[in-house]
């Protein structure tokens, strides 16, 4: 199995808020939606090839609540999508109330409950969204792919997908393809050790 991060990236690294204006404002973030102007039909591609036939969702739970939220509201085949398939979700709160279908909470040392779901599920565990849980990974070692869909822009603030934590994180790159709109899908593999 591997841990496959999913997400949309501004040329200056920013994961937060792509889809919608108000789907993440903290911090005073203004540019909600940047990334929802995009409908090539090779991104879905692109995920469903990364993502795999046989795979589990394993969100932050930030994410998890918009995401569900927002789908279940709004309905169409990607609720049915979420809703169906097997979802893990990071949370602090030992507590969280997860009222989405097949949805199991992962707290206390997630990163070691990442660890064990890895080497035991058959699939993969992507990750979609979720930076602080991609940021908690990464530095461990958890992460094993990642499909960034690169947008032409730079937004000069807001929040970024990768840590500064002064570790030097090596990837080898397995596809790139520029979409007709100016995007660029990007599949990369860690390198190991």
């Amino acid at each position: 199995m591997s841990v496959i991060v999913v997400n949309h990236l501004s040329l200056d690294g920013v994961v937060q808020g792509p889809g919608r204006a108000d789907e993440d404002t903290r911090g005073d973030f203004r540019h909600g939606g940047w990334a929802a102007s995009s409908d090539d039909p090779a991104i879905g591609r692109a995920m469903g090839a990364a993502m795999g036939s046989d795979f589990s969702w394993l969100f932050g739970r930030r994410t998890y609540d918009d995401l569900l939220g927002h789908w279940n509201a709004v309905g169409g085949p990607f609720r049915d999508g979420l809703n169906g398939v097997t979802k893990y979700v990071a949370s602090t709160d030992p507590d969280a109330a997860l009222p989405w279908p097949n949805s199991t909470l992962l707290t206390g040392d997630v990163p070691a409950a990442v660890a064990r779901l890895r080497d035991e599920l058959d699939g993969n565990l992507v990750v979609m969204g979720s930076g602080a849980l991609v940021r908690s990974l990464l530095p461990l070692g958890l992460v094993d792919e990642l499909l960034l869909v690169l947008h032409p822009v730079v937004l000069g603030g807001g929040t970024r997908l990768f840590p500064d934590d002064r570790a030097l994180h090596r990837f080898t790159l397995l596809s790139a393809e520029a979409t007709s709109d100016g995007l660029v899908l990007a599949r990369y593999r860690r390198d190991i050790e």
